[in-house]
């Protein structure tokens, strides 16, 4: 297909698509002239994904850029793709901690994973990422935080189990790998959405209206 049929396709506008040709995050499409490409399925699917990640993972083009070159020159294995897109995502904290507050609020989240059996890299950046929410939440006088973050903590070691069943329930490497991307991007965005939901679920039930209103 032409770039307008691919444009039609993927409600992509055709300055936008060739944007994301020159940024190297959709691949070239097959030359029939020196100011004509043809276009496949597989543009159409990368398209989509492009715009996935940056529409409902609100992830910035550089980013996608990164993580996109990580699923096309995959690590070798999808643990380190995995790794690989988790720092690329994962929102940088700012460091507005004393340097040894911030490696004892690392230490805290340490032996919280250590107590529960998780086995996790000594510099994996979300180690320091809830460090730095200890450390703010301490800041700010809620003692209690850190008991709030244990609780999240067994939950979460169910979604990341649901997590890697979601990436390995496909036939493939490359299927494995896109769903490393959608899982950990796209999850993000359904988790806190679900997040909002049980919230205001749980106030109705716990603070029902009795005005009726």
């Amino acid at each position: 297909m032409r770039i307008g049929e691919l444009s039609k396709r993927t409600g992509v506008a055709v300055p936008t698509i060739k944007y994301y040709l020159r940024e190297g995050m959709v691949p070239p499409g097959e030359r029939t002239s020196p100011n004509q490409a043809r276009y496949d399925e597989g543009h159409v699917h990368r398209l989509r994904l492009v715009r996935a990640l940056i529409e409902v993972g609100r992830l910035p083009v550089a980013k996608v850029r990164e993580v996109l070159g990580a699923v096309d020159t995959p690590a070798g294995n999808v643990d380190k793709l995995l790794g690989t897109v988790q720092k690329a995502v994962l929102p940088a904290m700012p460091e507005n901690a004393e340097p040894e507050i911030q490696t004892a609020a690392e230490q805290e989240v340490t032996a919280m994973t250590t107590a529960l059996g998780w086995c996790t890299p000594d510099d994996h950046p979300a180690t320091s990422a809830l460090a730095a929410t200890l450390v703010t939440a301490q800041a700010l006088g809620h003692t209690g935080f850190l008991d709030l973050v244990r609780r999240y903590a067994l939950i979460a070691e169910q979604i990341g189990v649901a997590d890697l069943d979601y990436i390995a329930d496909h036939p493939g490497i490359d299927g494995m790998l896109e769903k490393v991307v959608v899982g950990t991007v796209l999850g993000d965005t359904a988790l806190l959405a679900l997040r909002r939901l049980a919230q205001a679920a749980e106030s109705t039930k716990r603070y029902p209206d009795e005005t009726g209103g």
